[in-house]
């Protein structure tokens, strides 16, 4: 009974997206600027669903899911660094970045703090990194919801759903994005509402009782963190909240809100929401522990789905993971292409044209689906795959984004065009670099000291007394 369904929501919403990209994608494709930020012009309804939708992907309901199982409450800090960092986001980056157009972060760092086009593509290459590990994640999420509500290989299921993802992106870029996003977003919202209060049914809502039972099941030190070092709690906070802060995908939001209030409300509405939801998530995987203790982590969900909730239930779920991840995987789609073409080939390839850059992004799109796709069907976890880069470029780039946004050059607000920054050229090359390298090999939070530590000593030694505010590599 519930295969026919699944095939029958899985119509629907491909039919629906791709009516919608073939809508949008004439205006979409008229600009490089419209196909990867609308304009610079996108409303708060739009922007906020799409935040909402594209964090709220497979890995977040499968994976988040299969850690709190693997994990217990020690998974929560990494759960608030991650999540917490869009509040974070919102509160100190989110309006300043709704202020200006730029396609990439990348792109904001290379005009406002260093002008060196080297360091813009590595940053491109590092940030692209989260980009491409998170969508190859939503495809690995759906094959293994397929597989665990169809008995489907979940080969051919990550396969057809990287094609989805290619077509409907390649067609209406960021504009196709939040429109689908938008549905996505509100289904994300209602739907997970009702999930919740089904999942934590169980245990009668009550956590003392979920307590009770993981104490005798998994011992005491599952669901305590008096036994978790706190430095391994700070770790994990760390490496998620400045790995998020280094996420394109959240970057590009803002540079396509209209506005700076625009930009910031979404992201601090969405990150509340999400927060919330991401832990009750975790919590779940829990529960799961308390009825199953020998499942296997990665099936806690579908596990549960299938043999705890009534039908229709599932069925609304089934549409709700489904949207989630289908709505990330677009947006990371999206957003990857978009780093490869702006931060990797126009600094070197200046003379390429509007139209031409939108015919690159396209094209980027296609072997970013492909990559993704192959990645999904090797990788061994979902928040494996993004957890060394968001360590890579968590620690390598925000600290040089911080360092040069706080060290000005001059004393008044960033505009664009001018650099405002004592950063050099070489500094940021070597801090970028230097912090990703440590912060991979050592951990996030070396790697953060030395790229912060590395941007201002290079920089001292490096400049000139004939430099301006305006030279650059």
């Amino acid at each position: 009974m519930l295969t026919p369904i699944v095939f029958a929501i899985t119509i629907v919403f491909c039919l629906a997206f791709f009516y919608i990209s073939w809508r949008v994608k004439d205006h979409a494709s008229s600009s490089f600027a419209m196909y990867a930020i609308g304009g610079g012009a996108l409303p708060l309804y739009l922007i906020l669903f799409s935040d909402i939708a594209t964090i709220m992907g497979a890995g977040n309901f499968i994976g988040h899911a299969s850690l709190g199982f693997e994990k217990g409450i020690s998974h929560i800090p990494f759960v608030f660094g991650e999540q917490g960092s869009k509040i974070i986001f919102a509160l100190l980056f989110a309006g300043f970045a709704g202020r200006f157009t730029y396609i990439t972060i990348s792109d904001l760092m290379y005009d406002l703090l260093h002008r060196d086009k080297i360091t813009k593509a590595i940053t491109g290459v590092l940030t692209g990194s989260i980009m491409l590990a998170w969508l190859a994640g939503q495809s690995k999420g759906l094959g293994y919801i397929f597989g665990q509500f169809t008995d489907m290989d979940p080969v051919p299921v990550i396969i057809f759903f990287n094609i989805i993802f290619i077509i409907y992106t390649y067609m209406g870029g960021v504009l196709s994005v939040v429109w689908t996003d938008f549905i996505q977003g509100v289904i994300v919202v209602g739907f997970g509402c009702l999930f919740y209060y089904f999942a934590f049914a169980p245990v009668d809502w009550d956590l003392g009782l979920l307590g009770e039972r993981l104490n005798e099941v998994a011992g005491p030190d599952y669901w305590s963190l008096s036994e978790v070092p706190i430095g391994t709690i700070l770790v994990q906070f760390i490496t998620g909240c400045f790995g998020v802060l280094a996420a394109q995908v959240y970057w590009q939001r803002c540079f396509a809100a209209k506005d700076a209030n625009t930009a910031r409300n979404a992201m601090l509405i969405s990150g509340v929401f999400v927060i919330i939801a991401v832990s009750l998530t975790a919590m779940v995987g829990m529960i799961v522990k308390s009825l199953n203790p020998d499942l296997d982590p990665a099936l806690a969900m579908p596990w549960f789905m299938m043999n705890h909730m009534p039908l229709y239930i599932v069925a609304v779920v089934f549409a709700l993971i489904l949207a989630a991840a289908m709505s990330s995987a677009d947006s990371l789609l999206n957003s990857s292409a978009i780093i490869v073409v702006n931060d990797v080939i126009r600094p070197f390839k200046p003379e390429l044209t509007d139209q031409q850059l939108v015919a690159w992004t396209k094209k980027a799109t296609i072997i970013i689906g492909i990559i993704a796709c192959l990645l999904a069907l090797y990788a061994e976890s979902i928040i494996g795959m993004f957890a060394k880069a968001y360590t890579m470029a968590g620690g390598g780039v925000v600290p040089v984004l911080i360092v040069g946004l706080l060290w000005k050059a001059r004393r008044r607000p960033f505009d664009m065009g001018e650099k405002n920054s004592k950063l050099t050229p070489w500094a940021v090359r070597v801090a970028v670099v230097s912090g990703a390298v440590v912060s991979l090999i050592y951990g996030i939070i070396h790697g953060i000291v030395v790229s912060g530590s590395l941007a201002i000593i290079v920089s001292l030694l490096t400049r000139t007394p004939k430099e301006t505010i305006t030279e650059g590599g």
